[in-house]
């Protein structure tokens, strides 16, 4: 499918290492690469449209880029949308209260009328996309209805529900960052991992060095803000089970 890493810290961190492990694995993940770090006090996105480890630019993005406090990273192999460069992670949008958010997406939405709206509206053509669409709906529906900008405890109960309503029968490995907190969202087995690091957390697909990591909580969303768990949310016990077909569709792209 594809692989994700993210980090929330207190402080900021050398990513360098992380990022240069992360990328490495692309030979598997062919179909586009994507990161987001904070650069001058902003958010900045860069993405390509070709395997990480051919890409002209990345190498010096990677060594030039500073610690970090939140960041996150994706590469991609194409199983829903074309391999073009609208259909590489990270999306982007801005809700009505001007909040930017940031997601990154491993798996697929099989199953579910929730997105199918977004299909005539996005600008690609993969189902993360259209996550990040439902998403901020959702927010925007909130929004108006209070009048007024989503508190923390808001906006987690939000994403709680997204992921309540989508993880049926779908996989639903997610990341995605407000400018301010970090969600991330696993239910499928042995598919992502953290480590706790003295500033935050580092949260990845796979290991990413030969410390200590363990397996991401299941079918509940966790939120962090500067490396701290501020939030667990309903543990729905909606596990992605692959089936036989799932795993002969990954044999068949040698995965």
């Amino acid at each position: 499918m594809c692989e994700l890493f993210g980090i929330s810290s207190q402080s900021s961190v050398d990513v360098r290492g992380y990022l240069e492990e992360f990328y490495s694995h692309s030979r598997q993940h062919p179909h586009g690469w994507g990161l987001m770090r904070e650069s001058n006090g902003k958010i900045e996105i860069i993405k390509e449209c070709v395997c990480a480890s051919q890409s002209a630019i990345l190498n010096n993005i990677i060594a030039e880029t500073e610690p970090q406090t939140n960041l996150l990273a994706h590469i991609r192999l194409a199983t829903i949308g074309s391999v073009k460069h609208d259909n590489c992670h990270p999306y982007t949008g801005v809700d009505n209260s001007g909040r930017h958010w940031t997601l990154i997406h491993n798996g697929t939405i099989y199953s579910g009328t929730h997105l199918s709206k977004y299909l005539f509206s996005q600008t690609g053509d993969t189902d993360s996309e259209r996550i990040l669409l439902y998403l901020l709906d959702e927010m925007n529906n909130v929004i108006e209805k209070n009048e007024a900008a989503l508190s923390v405890e808001q906006r987690c109960s939000v994403i709680d529900n997204i992921a309540i309503a989508l993880s049926p029968r779908n996989k639903l490995n997610l990341m995605i960052y407000d400018g301010e907190i970090l969600y991330v969202h696993t239910n499928m087995k042995d598919t992502l991992m953290y480590k706790t690091i003295e500033q935050g957390i580092v949260i990845s697909t796979q290991s990413l060095d030969d410390d200590k990591w363990e397996h991401f909580p299941m079918t509940q969303l966790c939120a962090f803000n500067n490396g701290t768990k501020i939030f667990e949310g309903t543990n729905h016990g909606n596990e992605f089970i692959p089936t036989l077909e799932y795993i002969t569709a990954l044999d068949a792209m040698n995965i």
